[in-house]
């Protein structure tokens, strides 16, 4: 803890984020995403294995991957406590890239930054504005065991800031689950019974603390595990908690507007749809994706099936850029794709041993 305080001492006054202003001009079309066929199985385009695979851990296994927002390179986390930047290969480094084929175990490249934690990796974030055409903006923030929040940069992998929160008893604790605003001026952060603000261009101890459990017992119990905002920029954001219980906020104040119960262990991903009008949550120990109507937050629309019963782990799932398609990992080592429109079961195919 120390040298993290000390580290933090001689953080320059700049080290916080200023992303480039940029105006769009009106004469600008709007990108179309292209379609994508479920109806043919993909392929491997590139492959990563041995970089996983180091002596002194070879039993390693992923926890996660997250795109970068500008879609110009993934974000990996891992059981080694290491986390990982592969950039998409241009055309001048097409010569120093291997292509997938089954007769080839290598690796068809070399990660670009690796940044080893301390610690365990509870959950990580890129910064929402990220672009790779501004380097100050390419960083992301990672939370781990028993140490305060970073912010990383994903160029240099240096640290940029920590972000500290401590208990009763002033000892730092860690947050279990992280994520910066719409805006990107601010880090929400998930702790026992509690939901704690960070001012991105403040690091250090500052923040704000809210509880989610109200006076009369009503909110939620347990540890925040997973926090996700809606993408419309409608001040809202949804909480799970390992008490098996969803709730939605409001931003500005960390108002309780309601709480969802239905899941049958504790909650591990939150996601809402594209116009914001649906809530998606995932469970461990539980094998369904539960679709909420968040305009009416009654009743669950439908329930996704997904291989996921028997295990604790964190299984994600994502929307593809277009709203319309949810695929899920599972168990199983398939990745189903399901309609968000009809809620039904649309392919699927297997992406590593079950």
């Amino acid at each position: 803890m120390g040298e993290e305080e000390r580290q933090e001492e001689t953080e320059q006054p700049n080290s916080h984020i200023e992303p480039t202003q940029t105006s769009e001009s009106p004469n600008k079309q709007e990108y179309e995403w292209p379609q994508i066929r479920f109806d043919v199985p993909p392929h491997r385009t590139y492959h990563f294995h041995k970089q996983f695979r180091t002596a002194p851990n070879p039993n390693n296994f992923l926890k996660g991957v997250k795109w970068s927002p500008d879609g110009s390179c993934f974000l990996t986390s891992s059981e080694d406590n290491t986390l990982r930047i592969f950039s998409l290969p241009g055309e001048e480094s097409s010569d120093q890239v291997t292509a997938y084929t089954s007769a080839t175990e290598e690796d068809s490249y070399a990660a670009e930054l690796v940044v080893s934690e301390g610690e365990s990796v509870y959950d990580f974030c890129w910064y929402p504005y990220m672009s790779a055409s501004d380097p100050v903006t390419c960083v992301f923030a990672t939370t781990t065991r028993d140490h305060p929040i970073h912010l990383w940069d994903a160029t240099s992998d240096l640290l940029r800031c920590t972000y500290r929160a401590y208990d009763a008893v002033d000892e730092i604790t860690a947050a279990f689950s992280l994520s910066f605003n719409p805006a990107g001026t601010k880090i929400f952060a998930g702790y026992n019974k509690s939901v704690r603000v960070f001012d991105v261009h403040r690091p250090g101890r500052d923040f704000a603390q809210y509880s989610t459990l109200q006076g009369n017992k009503e909110g939620q119990t347990g540890i925040i595990s997973a926090i996700a905002f809606c993408p419309t920029h409608s001040g809202m954001l949804a909480t799970g908690s390992y008490s098996q219980t969803t709730a939605i906020y409001r931003e500005d104040n960390m108002e309780l507007i309601y709480v969802l119960h239905g899941q049958e262990g504790g909650i591990t991903h939150v996601q809402f749809s594209k116009d914001g009008n649906y809530l998606y949550t995932g469970a461990r120990k539980d094998p369904y994706i539960m679709c909420w109507d968040i305009r009416k937050a009654v009743e669950v629309v439908y329930k996704l099936y997904r291989s996921s019963e028997y295990t604790n782990q964190r299984i994600a799932f994502d929307i593809e850029p277009s709203g319309r398609h949810l695929a899920t990992g599972g168990q199983d080592g398939h990745v189903h794709i399901y309609d968000l429109q009809t809620g039904q079961w649309v392919s699927g195919f297997q992406a590593a041993a079950g």
